[in-house]
């Protein structure tokens, strides 16, 4: 059955709650019509006929950043050496296999492995608009309307950030791989976005840039239009790679901050992706004008990409959301621990962020970058979208639950979420995904239909 919200009045019994500031034992959260209507602390025992979430229960976690077709890349890109270019040879093979129906099959996977990860809400950043070689479906938003349907049958919200992506570089035409990725400019864009059906109440359509590199100068303007005019979420790609900043800077006398920054395309709903290689005066064009930063550590540390400026940009004023991005692995639990040690590694200091702070990044402030500016919290008029984290498995047991927050950020993995919650309604339930109770099945078999 796909996500629809929980109608019946229920009351869900938190043993421990993270209330984003701290634990809190004995939690009482009443949900009705999917959202939460009250918040009751001091329940020391569940009341009569109360779901029981046994472990810290948190706000649901969003994956701002992902491309599930590349979950089917996991193992195989980690043979041998290369860089982000040798990479992206394998990820194009795989992108040429797809198809809508292929394509639901997988993503429906991918988004159920983020549900049992305690992912409620995924940023998906879509790119792969037409059939192999650049002909039109017959609706030319199957492959987005595929996602849509996947995410629904999985039981976790979507933000589609529908992507122009138009050029292999600057001034270069698309290459044989991307021609499936382009509308050749960003009118044609923007004029099949408008096309993309979402009246569904998981789904909310953004906006996304591939980069600077994938989308003529002159033409920024007109995405950045199209997303500010609906007043939805705009992503980009930004300064991942050195040889990026470097092309950049040799066609526009600009590095790609600049280059977005003189067209307009920064600002509180948009937000930029990896941002590894920034110098000072893009930290502060960002940090200045609000626009967020999605960090994705597990990517960036297996495509070698770097180490990003989170603390320098979170401190001039960026909001900081976390991402899995090419599904190396999917834990966000991860990710925000990555940010971290990340960090320590760097600067040979600790504690940069604090569990809460970490936690937020995951939950509230990745929530509004895709958004959904009525998610990450465990309050009254909020989804009701939440996940529950054991704190009885051999990487949670012993520390006191008032540390629950610091065990689960900097211990935990997804292997230790048990339930999952979204619109009121259990997703995952004791660790089994409740619409696709054999999630590992679903993705070797997806997987292994894309197979050359």
């Amino acid at each position: 059955m796909p996500l629809t919200p929980q109608a019946t009045p229920t009351t869900y019994w938190l043993e421990h709650a993270w209330l984003g500031t701290h634990v809190e034992p004995g939690v009482t959260v009443d949900v009705a019509d999917g959202r939460i209507t009250a918040v009751h602390k001091g329940a020391a025992t569940p009341p009569p006929a109360a779901v029981v979430l046994r472990g810290l229960t948190i706000p649901g976690l969003a994956n701002a950043h992902s491309h599930a077709f590349h979950r089917a890349l996991r193992g195989t890109v980690q043979v041998g050496s290369g860089t982000f270019w040798t990479w992206r040879e394998l990820m194009y093979s795989t992108a040429d296999r797809l198809t809508p129906d292929s394509y639901y099959a997988l993503a429906r996977a991918v988004y159920a492995e983020m549900a049992l990860a305690g992912i409620t809400c995924v940023g998906e950043f879509h790119y792969l608009h037409h059939a192999p070689g650049g002909t039109r479906y017959d609706d030319p938003n199957a492959m987005g309307q595929a996602l849509i349907a996947a995410a629904a049958d999985a039981g976790i919200r979507l933000t589609l950030l529908d992507t122009a992506y138009l050029s292999a570089g600057f001034g270069a035409p698309p290459n044989r791989h991307q021609l499936r990725f382009s509308d050749g400019t960003a009118e044609r864009w923007a004029q099949r976005a408008d096309g993309i059906k979402a009246d569904r109440e998981h789904v909310r359509i953004g906006a996304a840039i591939h980069s600077v590199r994938a989308v003529p100068a002159e033409q920024l303007g007109t995405v950045a239009d199209w997303a500010r005019e609906r007043q939805a979420p705009l992503h980009v790609h930004l300064s991942e790679q050195t040889a990026e900043n470097e092309a950049c800077l040799e066609a526009h006398g600009r590095t790609p901050t600049q280059l977005l920054s003189d067209h307009g395309v920064l600002g509180r709903r948009i937000t930029a992706v990896h941002a590894t290689h920034l110098t000072d005066e893009d930290v502060a064009l960002l940090g200045d004008s609000t626009t967020g930063v999605c960090m994705c550590p597990t990517t960036e540390r297996d495509l070698a990409d770097g180490i990003g400026p989170a603390a320098r940009v979170q401190g001039r004023g960026s909001p900081l959301s976390l991402g899995s991005d090419s599904h190396a692995v999917i834990d966000l639990l991860e990710e925000a621990r990555a940010m971290e040690l990340d960090e320590r590694l760097r600067t040979r200091t600790r504690g940069h962020w604090t569990a809460a702070a970490l936690l937020r990044a995951a939950t509230a402030d990745g929530h509004a970058a895709l958004g959904w500016d009525d998610a990450g919290t465990l309050e009254p008029g909020a989804l009701a979208d939440f996940t529950t984290i054991a704190l009885d498995s051999v990487r949670t047991a012993g520390p006191l639950p008032r540390l629950a927050a610091e065990t689960a950020v900097f211990a935990a993995s997804a292997a230790d979420v048990r339930h999952t919650v979204v619109g009121g309604r259990q997703i995952v339930r004791d660790g089994v995904h409740t619409l696709v109770p054999d999630v590992p099945t679903a993705l070797a078999e997806s997987i292994a239909a894309l197979r050359g």
